[in-house]
């Protein structure tokens, strides 16, 4: 499956928050989700590309995508 065809449930948007929050937001905002489902985070802190890697292992969640985008970062994470 390849990413565009990935719906997220969700939508987090923590633009213009530096870390940890980014991780910490989609830490609180996953265990909301039911197994399975998709939480798009929406970042502008370039630490992002390397912290959510490490969190979906160290949680087990999927890291579906990490994305560049005009103002920004686009991560979709699958909740395990």
């Amino acid at each position: 499956m390849t990413e565009d065809a990935v719906a997220p449930t969700q939508t987090l948007d923590v633009k213009g928050k530096a870390c940890p929050l980014p991780v910490i937001k989609t830490a609180g905002a996953i265990k909301a989700l039911r197994s399975g489902d998709v939480l798009e985070v929406l970042a502008t802190d370039p630490g992002i590309e390397s912290d959510m890697p490490a969190w979906a292992r160290q949680t087990g969640n999927e890291l579906v995508s990490i994305e560049r985008i005009a103002d920004g970062f686009r991560v979709l994470v699958r909740k395990a």
